[in-house]
Formats: C-alpha cells, structure tokens, sequence
C-alpha cells in the first residue's frame, strides 16, 4: 500500500455554512487524511479587522464533528510553510477564487518548493459568512438596517 495522502483546508470557518462543507467534501475526496485549519481568533482579527462572530473553540468544535474531516487543528501561525512544517501535508486546498491571482500563485510557488500541490476547489458563490454576517448585522439593527420607526405619539 502507499504512502497516506494527507490533506490540509484551511479556514475560518465562521456561521459555518454550505460553502464550508463544500469545501470540506471535496478536499476529503482527493486525500486520505484530511485536516481542516480553523484560523484563530487573533489571526483573523488580524487579517480581516475584526474578530469571527463564533470563537475559535467554538469552531473547532463545530469543524471537529464534520463527518469528512479527520482532525480540526487550530491555526495559529500566519506562514502557511510553518503550518506545513508542523504538520506535513501533501495537499493544501484553497477556494477557486484563489485561482490565478498574485497571492494564489505566490501560494503555489512557495509551496511547491516543498512538494505540496496547492489544489484549488469550487468556490459556493450563494453562501457566504459575509453574506450571513451582514444579514444578521440586519436583523440587530446594525450596520446596512433601516433605520427603526419610531412609535406614534413618541
């Protein structure tokens, strides 16, 4: 038999949705051990100006009881190569919006300088945490609502 192929899908993995599993489903069919990356809280903070809406321990939960995924590990270091060279993985997946872009192909080049294919999976264009994000933003009266009408008489 051969040698395990190990897989790794990084992602915040925030209001976990559709695209999420998608993703996660077709990272597993092209590997035989599949790891899912869940960016700490501070990482995406980083990255993104705010923190997710559901905390790292959370997610990791959440990521860990996903029939497909093997092991959930909490990703912590912004080098993606000091991910790899904790954990050795073969494959590293990325959504299909990645694909031909300056930082998708700077991906590749540094690792293929390791060995490791950067595999890049479809994209789900319904679904998104922004999406969701920003309906709840709605809901809350936040950010993108309509203002509240104030009672009569008020």
């Amino acid at each position: 038999m051969g040698r395990r192929l190990i897989g790794y899908a990084p992602g915040a993995y925030d209001l976990f949705h559709v695209g999420h599993l998608n993703l996660l489903r077709r990272a597993a069919a092209r590997c035989d051990y599949l790891i899912a990356g869940v960016v700490s809280d501070d990482m995406l903070e980083r990255a993104r100006g705010r923190r997710p809406v559901v905390p790292l321990a959370e997610r990791l939960e959440i990521v860990s009881h996903i029939d497909v995924v093997d092991e959930a590990y909490p990703e912590t270091l912004p080098d993606k190569l000091d991910t790899w060279a904790a954990l050795r993985f073969d494959l590293f997946f990325k959504g299909s919006d990645w694909q031909g872009t300056p930082k998708g192909l700077a991906l590749e080049r540094r690792f293929a300088e390791v060995g490791v294919e950067v595999v890049y999976v479809p994209y789900t264009l319904h679904t998104s945490s922004t999406a969701l994000r920003r309906a709840l933003a709605v809901l809350e009266g936040g950010v993108g609502a309509e203002p509240a009408v104030e009672a009569a008489g008020g």
